[in-house]
């Protein structure tokens, strides 16, 4: 197996300022009255507020001979923080559409023809916040510094923008906050037209989802065959679905380890799953409870499951013909702090192409939605053990006793007419702790039938907690131990 580092596209968003971040008719005609008043020169105000987009010395040239022009152009520039400023106004949804592009990990870009000076006391004014500002370009001359800056998309409200959009080669946004008509925008090609910036994010969420699922495609068609780990949940099914995809049955084929980490409950679906794509599915044992680290169930436990999980699998694929072995680790994933069973896997040579395309776990259901997976909104299933508190040695009792209580709580709610989505007990010792969805937690409370289900599976007390389900919850307790004291 080896693995191609890889990663998605970095996100760079290029936004005009005049009329499509920022309403700055006020603020020019305000200047262009102390412009009027200061000079004597009559200026139509209103005129070139309406219409604002093309550099100031166009929109001066029937008011004054042109070699008044550049000294008019000087004063205006002067004069504008004190009357332009103030009452400039962002627009609705701005702000929000800045926080889109952060919300993804990309970067913000403002390339606008106004003096640059000024568009940076509107960005400060504003708290815009914008990651780079360019100043003083116009039209085509736009493409530069969207191409120097790496970016994929351009946003305006002008035909000039989308001229500067398609000059450099990347999707054009057009907002009608401006004073171009859709069929003006459409006519000059661009890609995209919304009515304000209040409709971007949602378009860039879809935008950004389509550039990354076309990156997974190209990643897997490029590895050529794949063993998909599949552990039956969400971002697993998703890999192996899109692996279908992209290389077709034949070339694609999943292993789920069965073990006594495995639930009885999640091995049906799994394999129902895999057969309704078409794929192989592979059962080979693990014995995981085999290894020391495993069962001494110290804060890297996962880091022995994985690796035998991958020890596994890695001679599996090789037998079978499979160039990789894929697991659904996702971009979420990756930065979430402390996951040994990552490590283990990226050195034994597991590709993570859901990671690597930079889909994360919101992204991942999205998608699944899209294409019809059952899988899309199943809650997070992780491997017995990780109910098993840190420090309690692993055993297949602990694990069979958890399975057994969470099963008869399931039922037993069920029956009482509570929906629980996320549902766990934890094994803390001869207690355990139940952990529901945080809004059931009172009605949960209040059924003496819950805790009597716990007690009966084998644990000597149990209460439920109540600050409610939260993933990782063990990691909370392990950093309360090593905290110092």
């Amino acid at each position: 197996m080896s693995s191609r580092p890889t990663g998605p596209v970095p996100l760079v968003v290029g936004f005009d300022l005049d009329m499509t971040l920022i309403d700055t008719r006020p603020g020019v005609a305000a200047t262009l009255g102390a412009l009027t008043e200061a000079t004597g020169v009559r200026i139509d105000a209103e005129a070139i507020s309406s219409r604002l987009g093309p550099p100031l010395d166009l929109l001066l040239g029937p008011y004054c001979p042109a070699d008044r022009i550049p000294a008019l152009v000087a004063d205006f520039r002067a004069r504008y923080p004190d009357h332009a400023i103030a009452p400039t106004p962002a627009f609705p949804g701005a702000h929000e559409a800045l926080d889109a592009v952060r919300r993804h990990g990309g970067r913000s870009l403002v390339v606008t023809g106004k003096y640059t000076p000024n568009a940076a006391l509107h960005l400060e004014a504003l708290e815009l916040g914008a990651d780079d500002l360019v100043g003083e370009v116009w039209g085509v001359g736009k493409a530069a510094a969207l191409t120097a800056h790496g970016a994929g998309v351009y946003v305006g409200d002008h035909v000039h923008d989308v001229e500067g959009a398609r000059a450099a080669g990347v999707v054009s946004v057009s907002v009608l906050t401006g004073g171009c008509t859709e069929e003006e925008l459409r006519a000059a090609g661009t890609d995209v037209v919304l009515r304000d910036l209040g409709e971007f994010p949602a378009w860039l969420d879809e935008h950004v989802l389509g550039l990354r699922l076309a990156a997974l495609e190209a990643d897997l068609r490029e590895r050529g065959s794949l063993l998909v780990a599949f552990s039956g949940g969400a971002d697993s099914a998703f890999l192996l679905a899109a692996a279908v995809r992209a290389l077709g049955p034949d070339r694609v084929a999943a292993a789920t380890g069965y073990s006594h980490s495995l639930p009885m409950g999640e091995r049906n679906p799994a394999r129902e799953f895999a057969e309704g794509l078409g794929v192989r599915l592979l059962t080979p044992r693990t014995h995981e409870m085999d290894r020391e680290g495993y069962r001494a169930n110290a804060g890297d436990r996962c880091y022995f499951c994985k690796a035998e999980l991958l020890d596994v699998l890695g001679p599996l694929a090789e037998r079978h013909g499979l160039a990789h072995v894929a697991t659904g680790t996702n971009a979420d994933d990756v930065v979430a702090g402390f996951r040994p069973g990552i490590r283990a896997a990226a050195e034994r040579g597991a590709i993570t192409p859901l990671a690597d395309a930079g889909l994360d776990k919101s992204q991942v259901r999205a998608a699944s939605r899209a294409w019809g997976l059952p899988t899309w909104d199943k809650p997070a299933a992780a491997c017995l053990s990780s109910r098993v508190a840190y420090g309690i040695e692993v055993s297949p009792f602990r694990l069979g006793r958890v399975e057994r209580a969470e099963a008869a709580l399931r039922t037993v709610l069920a029956e009482a007419g509570v929906p629980v989505r996320d549902l766990r007990v934890r094994d803390l010792g001869d207690r355990a702790s139940v952990e529901v969805d945080r809004e059931q937690v009172p009605a949960v409370t209040a059924l003496p039938v819950v805790l009597r289900a716990v007690l009966e599976a084998g644990f000597d007390e149990a209460a439920v907690d109540p600050a409610g389900f939260r993933s990782g919850s063990m990691n909370e307790r392990l950093a309360a131990r090593s905290a110092p004291g």
